[in-house]
């Protein structure tokens, strides 16, 4: 029998699942978590052959020690993971350390981590990336300003989500940026004008997907955490097959095996002379684990499918039997507590009563990128999603 410990299995809260579908196929499943135990959802405590609390996930001595004595109890460990980007760093090291081979060790850090180091697995399969300069001094910046000109964007070149990324339309905010800067490594690139969308693929121990679908962001996931703005994106209908083509060739080019993924890349609003043609396909970064939050449900009633169990398949067999049973575009609107909507949430559920899956307030640790309160709706045409939108953002 295969032992997996699952690093922190109860956040976000719909990862309990992940654990759930790996136990229901015969796999022990070993938490580590910091979460009292009866704090545990039902679900999970039911998936879990044993649960290790720390303090601190924190502290890695102490996560060390949890992984040394689940080794001591179970024998030899056969994955380790936590499916969440804030721990891909820690997880790679305990790999490592305990010579655990499925998946990314330390080693393979910089390539999946740095922004800057991602563009070159791009660029040797002939995806376009951004032009960049790591930002050292106003000189060195303005001086790669005057080659790509106003705007740039600005973020630390290891940071998750958009966490301290920032537009500069000018030097006064270039200077503003400098007096607010934080000690870390920053990475400046040239502004794409284009809509991110995304790859979202379960990929098997050959490289090989066993799954794919996408997403489409309607706004700026800069300014929705910047401004505090409203967030809507939707899972495709259908996966493009520009997309699809660049997912799997930088799949390959990054050397994906056995994970569940979310790369991104712009679709050009507009011919950028140094990046392609109005359409292009963009390369963006790549996120070696599942869409945050709750998309994994997302593209559950997009497809008709469950995608915790196509990932505990490919950990358990290496290929799925389970079927896709749906075609449909699958939208989430996240809005903001203290917003004045014409349609209340009450409002905006009845109206669409026949399309809601699902509404649930979001985890405050997730809310900068998502909002405060979440509603899942499926439909069979983008019209009538549009029309969702329209009235989910509308405000007096």
């Amino acid at each position: 029998m295969k032992n997996f410990i699952f690093i922190s299995p109860n956040f976000p809260t719909n990862y309990w699942q992940f654990c759930d579908r790996l136990a229901k196929n015969g796999i022990n499943v070993l938490g580590i978590g910091d979460c009292p135990y009866d704090e545990l959802e039902p679900g999970l405590k039911g998936a879990l052959k044993e649960y290790y609390k720390v303090s601190n996930l924190e502290n890695y001595d102490e996560v060390y020690r949890a992984v040394a004595y689940l080794i001591f109890r179970y024998g030899r460990i056969d994955w380790l993971e936590s499916n969440n980007e804030y721990w891909l760093e820690r997880d790679a090291q305990l790999r490592t350390e305990f010579n655990i081979n499925t998946g990314f060790k330390s080693e393979d850090m910089p390539k999946i981590k740095y922004k800057s180091k991602m563009k070159e697995y791009y660029q040797r399969v002939g995806i376009p990336v951004a032009r960049y300069h790591i930002v050292d001094n106003r000189e060195g910046c303005l001086e790669f300003i005057r080659q790509v000109g106003y705007p740039v964007i600005v973020k630390p070149d290891n940071g998750v989500g958009a966490n301290h990324t920032c537009r500069i339309s000018s030097e006064a905010e270039l200077d503003a940026f400098f007096g607010e800067m934080l000690p870390v490594t920053y990475i400046m690139e040239e502004c794409v004008n284009g809509q991110i969308c995304s790859y979202d693929a379960i990929i098997d121990s050959k490289g090989d997907p066993v799954f794919e679908s996408g997403n489409v962001t309607c706004s700026s996931i800069m300014d929705i955490v910047n401004d505090g703005m409203d967030s809507f994106y939707y899972i495709v209908k259908e996966l493009a097959d520009d997309v699809r083509e660049a997912g799997r060739k930088t799949v390959k080019s990054f050397g994906v095996s056995s994970r569940f993924v979310h790369l991104e890349f712009f679709r050009l609003l507009a011919d950028q002379a140094s990046l392609g043609k109005k359409g292009d396909i963009v390369a963006l970064e790549v996120n070696m684990r599942p869409s945050g939050g709750f998309t994994p449900e997302m593209l559950n009633y997009a497809n008709g499918t469950d995608v915790y169990k196509i990932w505990a398949d490919m950990i358990a067999y290496d290929s799925t039997m389970l079927p896709q049973m749906g075609h449909y575009y699958c939208a989430f609107a996240g809005r903001r507590d203290g917003s004045d909507y014409v349609l209340d949430d009450n409002s905006l559920i009845g109206k669409y009563a026949m399309e809601v899956c699902q509404c649930r307030r979001i985890p405050d640790a997730l809310s900068g990128a998502m909002g405060n309160r979440m509603i899942l709706a499926k439909f069979e045409s983008y019209d009538h999603m549009e029309a969702f939108f329209a009235d989910a953002a509308r405000k007096r």
